[in-house]
């Protein structure tokens, strides 16, 4: 009989009870049917209407099958733009129809084929003023519902271990893993015994390990107590509605499309100039505005048709506002001596006309001595006249040229001093846009410059100048807006993009077909087949106030979404 030491027995015990139960465990957690740990299969779109898909270099074309109808989409293919003035007929296997046009842009056909089974091999002949192309595709028909075979229960790890081989012991058959497993616990009981240790709970404890492992088999799914029903109530059948699918494109049908106003263009390399956006805003031209002022000041006085109102239209020459001039007291009290002394010299000259009048008419006095003293007369009251005018005659303020009232600060009575700015006067075919360069560019080479307004109105700039001293530690240049829309007011901040740099061959793309996605990063989506759209990160780089060069991310000949790449951008 051979001896062992206490630790030795405690290292079998352990070995033999760990045994047992890596038996136990290894043996339900083997890979059963429906439990596949391998990568998952790409995205498929499952629609609730068979669908035909047909494309050329002129055409892309869609067919969904409702019932015997089968309405068919007709767009361009470099556009994605809707074909609705054409004429089709379609092959349906040995038959040909005539498709007809439906009002809302689409084609619709009807046969009775469409109702058996299997493939269906359809062929379009377009023609339309766009050009005539014949399109094949093919049509897998629905054909008669069959009942489906029920899907294998999902094995739980207890069928697992019933079906594991056996071993008969008497009458009794039992599973392989568990005679392993008990044969082993029952050593490590034994040896236990033997060792006589303080840790005589290692082995129960092991037993008992086993038997939550086994309970936790009974638990996971017996019989009548099956969790995957609910995944499959939840699996409900994807529709016809636009959505995300699991690679992260997007499914968009064609009646969506047209809904959304999906539009794409085919990419090519052009000439584009680099250029570099400053901060400016718009002014008014100086040969094509105006300012009314006050040479002296004093009080405003409305005119008969009253004070101009904003967004007035006046003409050169039309009377703005009248200002009574304020004089002073001291002045007040010269001017009413003055009339005083002129009206005393008009009493005397009145007396010595009169007297030289009665002795020219008794032949004393000459003609001439009554004409000198008559222009003296008149001459005195028209310097009385002189006076008083000076004193109560108001300054008449008058357009300088023709616009429109672009500001109005005063209201009648108001005191106004010869320096204030009592009307601006705009016109609105004039205006100017002036930016701060900080150096990122050579103003004497600029060859080209768009601007975007606030609200995203494109302008389109001529460049006039640029000036030799810095303002505020930058270059001012000034572009003359060509064709200005009318909602543009003067003082509106814009951005300019000027293009001062070497020309390179790149993409051009509209600022519309840019986007930001989920994590912030640019993208474009891609038409990559009829009905399903790709997130493409992107480079750019500024061209204009409309377009921006793709840098990097699309290549030549892809279709990319230039109109509604926001909408799809936020389907979910």
């Amino acid at each position: 009989m051979f001896t062992c030491s206490d630790g030795a027995l405690r290292r079998i015990q352990s070995t033999l009870a760990g045994l047992g139960l890596l038996a136990t465990i290894a043996t339900a957690a083997v890979a059963h049917e429906g439990h596949d740990h391998s990568a998952p299969p790409p995205a498929a779109v499952t629609t609730n209407h068979p669908r035909v898909t047909a494309q050329s270099d002129a055409y892309e074309l869609v067919g969904v099958l409702r019932g015997d109808r089968l309405g068919i989409y007709l767009d361009r293919f470099a556009s994605n733009e809707p074909v609705k003035i054409a004429k089709m007929a379609v092959t349906i296997g040995d038959e040909e129809a005539q498709a007809e046009a439906a009002p809302d842009g689409t084609y619709t056909v009807t046969s009775p084929k469409f109702a058996d089974d299997g493939p269906l091999e359809l062929i379009f002949a377009v023609t339309a003023p766009s050009g005539h192309d014949l399109l094949i595709g093919t049509l897998q028909l629905p054909g008669k519902p069959v009942a489906a075979a029920p899907a294998p229960a999902r094995s739980s790890p207890l069928q697992v271990l019933q079906n594991a081989p056996t071993v008969r012991l008497g009458s009794i058959e039992v599973a392989t893993p568990y005679v392993i497993a008990g044969v082993a616990l029952a050593l490590g009981f034994l040896l236990g015994l033997a060792a006589r240790s303080r840790r005589r709970l290692v082995p129960v404890a092991g037993l008992a390990l086993v038997v939550l492992v086994v309970s936790t088999a009974y638990a996971f799914a017996h019989e009548g107590h099956d969790h995957g029903a609910d995944a499959a109530k939840a699996a409900l059948p994807a529709g016809d509605a636009p959505r995300r699918l699991r690679d992260g494109t997007v499914f968009v049908p064609k009646p969506s499309q047209r809904l959304l106003n999906v539009r794409t263009t085919v990419t090519k390399p052009e000439e584009a100039q680099k250029a570099v956006s400053l901060i400016g805003r718009v002014i008014a031209d100086p040969n094509r505005s105006g300012l009314v002022q006050s040479i002296n000041g004093g009080r405003i006085i409305a005119p008969e048709n009253g004070l101009p109102r904003l967004g007035q239209a006046v003409r050169k020459g039309d009377v703005m506002a009248l200002v009574e001039q304020a004089v002073p007291q001291a002045d007040r009290t010269t001017l009413s001596e003055r009339v005083g002394e002129i009206e005393q010299e008009i009493a005397v000259a009145e007396t010595k006309l009169k007297r030289v009048r009665q002795l020219s008419n008794r032949g004393v006095a000459p003609p001439s001595q009554v004409t000198d003293a008559e222009i003296e007369l008149e001459g005195l009251r028209r310097r009385r006249e002189i006076v008083r005018q000076t004193r109560i005659e108001a300054e008449v303020l008058r357009a300088p040229i023709d616009g429109t009232i672009a500001a109005a600060r005063v209201v009648a009575g108001q005191v106004v001093a010869s320096q204030d700015i009592v009307f601006q006067i705009v016109d609105p075919k004039g205006l100017w846009v002036e930016a701060l360069v900080y150096g990122e560019i050579d103003p004497a080479k600029v060859t080209g410059a768009s601007a975007t307004a606030v609200d995203g109105t494109p302008l389109k700039l001529a460049f006039q100048g640029f000036s030799k001293a810095l303002q505020q530690q930058a270059t001012v240049v000034q572009f003359a807006v060509e064709n200005p829309p009318g909602n543009l007011s003067v003082g509106s901040p814009v951005t300019v993009f000027a293009q001062n740099g070497a020309s390179v061959r790149d993409i051009i793309m509209p600022r519309d077909a840019v986007v930001r996605g989920a994590n912030g990063e640019a993208v474009v989506w891609r038409h990559t087949d009829p009905e399903r759209f790709e997130a493409r990160p992107v480079r750019t780089e500024p061209f204009d106030a409309t377009r921006l060069v793709i840098r990097a991310g699309v290549g030549e000949g892809e279709r990319i979404v230039i109109r509604g790449s926001e909408l799809i951008n936020q389907i979910r």
